[in-house]
């Protein structure tokens, strides 16, 4: 199991690290996290869910896209996340652009500059 998180960890393309420094990063929290006493199913749940939201944000809370990336079917991504706690609908809030109230409001010099004439 952990070869395959090894290597799942290396195939990600969010990454900018060399495979020997990941592998190194992933060994060390390894041992902080066995030293900690963590069990191997909270380490295991703790690294699917920070993973999959990494690939939901990637792709901006797009399941199906997400999904198609991680090898597996929509339903199997959906009944997943359930399992982990995650609100989907929250994930994709979190993606969404804050209503027109929210955003920060353009100076008028600024504004005039940018319009169209």
């Amino acid at each position: 199991m952990l070869h395959t998180l090894i290597s799942g960890i290396s195939r990600s393309r969010t990454s900018l690290r060399s495979e020997g420094n990941l592998k190194r990063e992933l060994d060390g929290l390894i041992t902080q996290m066995h030293s900690a006493g963590v069990t191997y199913t909270e380490a295991i749940r703790q690294f699917k869910r920070r993973y999959l939201l990494e690939v939901l944000a990637h792709h901006k809370g797009n399941q199906c896209k997400a999904a198609e990336e991680l090898g597996m079917h929509r339903n199997t991504l959906s009944r997943t996340l359930a399992e982990l706690d995650l609100d989907t609908a929250q994930i994709r809030n979190g993606m969404r652009r804050p209503p027109v109230s929210e955003r920060p409001r353009t100076l008028p010099a600024v504004a005039s500059l940018t319009r169209v004439r």
